[in-house]
Parts: C-alpha cells; structure tokens; sequence
C-alpha cells in the first residue's frame, strides 16, 4: 500500500512565457515604428537666418511642395499627412489660434514652388489670425563643404 504524498501549492508564477511575448513585441514595434513616419519631400531654399527663439506651443507648420499642394502639420513639419486645400488651412487655423493665439506659424516653400503659391498660403494664414508668419528655410553650404 502506497502512500500518497500530499503536494504543497505552489506560490511562485513563471514568468518566463511573459518575457518571451514581451520581446517578441519589441521587436514587433522596433520594426514597424519606421515604417510610421510620414513626410512630404521639400527642398527647401538656403539663406542665413537666425534661429526663431524657442517658445512653450508647437509651431503650426504650412508646407508647400514643388506642385504647389498645401500641408499642414502642428509640431514636426516632417510629419505630414495628405494634401490639404488652403480654405481649409484656414478654417483649421483660425480654430486651433481661438484657443491659443501665441501659437508660432511657419511656411516652408519648396525652392522649386512658384512664389505666389507661397504668398497665397501666407495671405490665407494671415486672414485666419496669424500676427507673425516664419518662414522655414536651410542654411546655405559653403564652397567646397557638403
């Protein structure tokens, strides 16, 4: 006659599988991240400029391209999302300058883009209750750098 030995519960949790499934995410969410990020090619024209003074709200940057097409981003100008008509910037505009009037405004024209284009956007951003309107440009390379 055996006698059976009567087991202890135990306590303790394996936590083995959830690392596992933990770095599967990562790696999951390292290689699509990238993929993420959206952005509208612009080259932009050089001058030497001073840099605008850094202030507490993300800047509302209007972007044209070199077909003339308007975007609009709050923040990072490289995160754009599709083209946008510029009555609608100026409706988007005026809402989010209701609310916070100091917000900076900033263009960036692409060198190639026609010049009233950019004076358009410019007119518009100013009717919608821009006080000062930045233009975003690159700093020229000298001769021989690149």
């Amino acid at each position: 006659m055996k006698r059976r030995v009567k087991r202890k519960p135990m306590s303790d949790i394996n936590v083995v599988p959830y690392i596992d499934v933990m770095l599967v995410l990562l790696i999951v969410f390292m290689v699509t991240a990238p993929m993420l990020v959206q952005g509208v090619q612009v080259d932009l024209p050089e001058a030497s400029t001073e840099p605008v003074p850094p202030t507490d709200d993300d800047p509302i940057v209007v972007s044209v391209d070199a077909k003339g097409r308007y975007y609009i981003s709050l923040g990072d100008p490289d995160k754009q999302g599709s083209p946008v008509k510029l009555e609608e910037i100026g409706d988007k505009l005026s809402k989010i300058l209701r609310n916070k009037p100091k917000t900076p405004v900033m263009v960036r024209g692409d060198a190639a883009v026609n010049y009233g284009s950019v004076v358009a956007a410019m007119a518009t951003l100013q009717g919608a209750g821009a006080k000062s309107i930045g233009l975003i440009t690159e700093e020229p390379v000298a001769a021989g750098r690149k």
